[in-house]
């Protein structure tokens, strides 16, 4: 699109408000916490220790809104520490001409960088700035500048101690992603009655594996409910895609996908249920359709065949275990580790998570990479606006870089959406409050109980809308700096001017040198490319060695693969938010070409998915050639997206090659032992033929996808990418 349709859609999202409000008792838990804090301290140390002590609390209060499921007072604790960092070395460089810039540019790289460990870490470290910036003001010994910042940590300690004291919805947002799941496999399997093909949105399955790693004393006493359902969730998902697919489940047509149908009906109904009983924790109530969860198709009078009556019995086996678990809350049973699960996920305590996040940010250390590149252009802002805010003679200077700090994200649709929101926001809350102060003269007193109030509001209005919250905010800051001595009116109109001033640095900047995603859509693809690869590789190894372990394995590959494909899509959804056109950053790929091959990865994926719903178990007979198809497919998948980052050609002639060789084997091989009345072994060879053609379909749509994106010459430069994208996602 257009620079012009670009700023006019972002600067539109950045004012539009929702009617949806925060918990009201979260948002006023979390001004509480504040008033804890800031009236003790106003009382006993003064109006500028009290600032310090309200403005940890403040940006500590915000960190336990984030979107997280690590218990929201050691993010308090985590917060209140940071804060208290900043403002003690701020307090201390303020003191020394000349050092505060450079600690400021410092400061705000490392904030920049610490979005390399996740949005909630990026934020509370782009706040840290912020209360840097308006807490130091006046050089202090290092005695005072050791107490504003044991102060500030106070405030992260009261929010900590708020919460614990008072617990609110604690499992809330685990409950919410463990329903979600349940919602989408329903929504997946009545859409698979439509579109036997259809695709399922992997988010909520990565949710709910984030919301289930937690810590010993989590485990110890989360609801019985939340224990053992996720792993049952990703065998339902599978199962539910292979009896749909007419290649490996019931056929297209005729009386066995009319049963098919009713199965997915029925199924999709009772993990209806499932998900509201998870999330209100009230007693599972089965529709009429399945009183006793026996989903129809899956008795002996059914007329499925072959894989598609195997996988009926298995959901209707996994559904029942479902209902069996959340209707008793038997631990024993449900928190038993089942296959596919990936095993209990324990939540490390923020002291080991040092070292991961440290080796995060390493990760990140290259000029090619957007969480640098945004490090560098925030440091470069944040010290651009305060140098020309001092320059300007500014008393209130710190409102320009702090302005630049709020508004800078790594991606163009955030910075400019919330920019234009910021700006307004600030300008409108900045106007009343002071207004209010000119008209009315509070005292101290009055002035700390308006701030209170309007932390409580901008807690509130956290999913408005970002320029209703900046409102909140603004007002919570201009009553709480009001202990100052100063000519409010006077004061006002600097900060309106100032804000103009940082928020146009930082859009300029950004325009000037921008991160965009357009021009790293390849190497996204890339990366799913490869880990699709491997998943769907890790899956079919699986059938020539059924008896050695394998879970682990299986569902790295997925996680990995899912992880892929999200960043992928997150990618695409900023892009086609950036004005003009820009190039993918691969040679000769167009972004229709990307999108094209989006699909046939994306079919590559869903391959992987049937087939991992029919693995063998442990005692079955060996699927003979299918552990060396699979180790040629991870390497051929992994050579592409080697190809693909250098504009080099993609081929599968050697995938085709060992499709043949398979077949061959497959074909030569003796029939097993017949089980229960069913040559299993047979089922077994005809899934993974199925699959491998199945595979062989979705290389050859990626090669026309990518037909013409470069020439002959090359192929030994993409083998230097085996060592990356074969042996991980690097």
């Amino acid at each position: 699109m257009s620079w012009f349709a670009a700023l006019r859609d972002t600067a539109r999202t950045g004012l539009t408000l929702d009617r949806a409000l925060s918990d009201p008792k979260r948002a006023l838990r979390g001004a509480v916490a504040v008033a804890l804090v800031l009236f003790p301290t106003l009382a006993l140390g003064g109006p500028s220790l009290a600032t310090s002590a309200a403005m940890g609390a403040f940006i500590a209060g915000t960190a336990t809104f984030q979107r997280s499921f690590r218990p929201r007072a050691s993010l308090a604790v985590a917060a209140g520490i940071g804060l208290g960092t900043s403002t003690f070395l701020g307090y201390l460089a303020a003191g020394v001409y000349g050092l505060f810039p450079v600690l400021l540019a410092v400061w705000a790289f490392g904030a920049g960088l610490a979005w390399a460990i996740g949005p909630t870490a990026g934020v509370v470290a782009a706040n840290t700035v912020s209360v840097m910036l308006v807490v130091v003001q006046l050089p202090v010994s290092a005695a005072a500048a050791l107490g504003h910042g044991l102060v500030a940590a106070l405030g992260g300690v009261s929010q900590a101690l708020v919460i614990t004291l008072w617990p609110i919805g604690s499992w809330s947002a685990q409950r919410a992603a463990l329903a979600d799941t349940y919602a989408e496999l329903a929504d997946y399997a009545r859409r698979l009655r439509q579109d036997p093909t259809a695709h399922i949105d992997p988010a909520p399955f990565m949710a709910a594996r984030h919301a289930s790693a937690v810590t010993p004393w989590q485990d110890r006493h989360r609801p019985p409910e939340l224990r053992g359902l996720r792993g049952l969730a990703e065998r339902i998902r599978p199962t539910l895609a292979a009896l749909a697919d007419p290649k490996v489940g019931a056929p297209e047509e005729g009386p066995e996908r009319d049963r098919a149908r009713e199965v997915l009906a029925a199924s999709a109904e009772v993990m209806d249920a499932l998900a509201r009983a998870v999330r209100t924790g009230d007693p599972l109530r089965l529709p009429r359709s399945a009183p006793a969860l026996s989903v129809p198709g899956t008795d002996d009078a059914t007329p499925l065949r072959g894989a598609a009556r195997r996988s009926a019995r298995r959901l209707g086996g996994l559904l029942r275990k479902a209902a069996d678990a959340l209707d008793r809350g038997d631990e024993d049973t449900i928190s038993t580790p089942v296959v596919g699960a990936g095993g209990a996920l324990r939540k490390p305590p923020l002291s080991r998570m040092l070292p991961v996040a440290l080796r995060a940010v390493r990760r990140q250390l290259r000029p090619r990479s957007a969480v640098f590149q945004h490090a560098v252009r925030l440091a470069g802002v944040v010290t651009l606006a305060y140098l020309l805010a001092r320059l300007a003679g500014f008393e209130h200077g710190y409102w320009a870089p702090l302005t630049a700090a709020m508004v800078m994200r790594p991606d163009f649709a955030q910075t400019y959406s919330r920019g234009v929101a910021r700006l307004a926001g600030t300008v409108v809350g900045v106007s009343v409050s002071t207004l209010v102060v000119q008209l009315a003269h509070p005292g101290q007193w009055v002035l700390a109980a308006l701030a209170v109030a309007c932390i409580g509001a901008a807690y509130l209005t956290l999913r408005t809308g970002y320029a209703l919250m900046t409102v909140g905010i603004s007002s919570y800051v201009v009553f709480l700096l009001g202990l100052q001595e100063g000519n409010p009116l006077v004061t006002a109109f600097e900060r309106v001017g100032l804000t103009l001033l940082g928020g146009s640095v930082a859009l300029l900047v950004y325009a000037l040198f921008p991160t965009w995603q357009t021009a790293r859509l390849g190497e996204r693809l890339a990366e799913w490319l490869a880990a699709a690869g491997r998943y769907a590789g890790a899956v079919i190894a699986c059938y020539e060695t059924p008896a050695q372990p394998r879970e682990r394995a299986v569902r790295t590959a997925l996680l990995d693969s899912r992880e892929a494909r999200s960043e992928l899509l997150q990618a695409i959804q900023r892009a086609d938010a950036e004005p003009g056109r820009h190039e993918t950053g691969l040679a000769g790929v167009s972004r229709r070409q990307i999108d094209r091959a989006r699909a046939a990865v994306g079919h590559l994926g869903r391959v992987a998915v049937l087939l991992e719903a029919h693995l063998p178990g442990a005692d079955a007979e060996p699927v003979p050639g299918a552990a060396e198809y699979a180790e040629e497919l991870r390497l051929a998948t992994a050579l592409a997206a080697g190809a693909l980052l250098t504009g080099r050609p993609v081929e599968f002639g050697a995938v085709r090659e060992a499709q043949a060789r398979l077949e061959e084997r497959l074909a030569g091989a003796p029939a097993g032992l017949q089980r229960d009345g069913v040559q299993r072994d047979v089922v077994q060879r005809d899934v993974v033929r199925a699959g491998a053609r199945l595979v062989g379909q979705a290389l050859k749509d990626l090669e026309r996808a990518l037909r013409g994106s470069g020439g002959k010459e090359g192929r030994e430069e993409a083998k230097a990418r085996v060592g990356e994208w074969g042996n991980g996602r690097g």
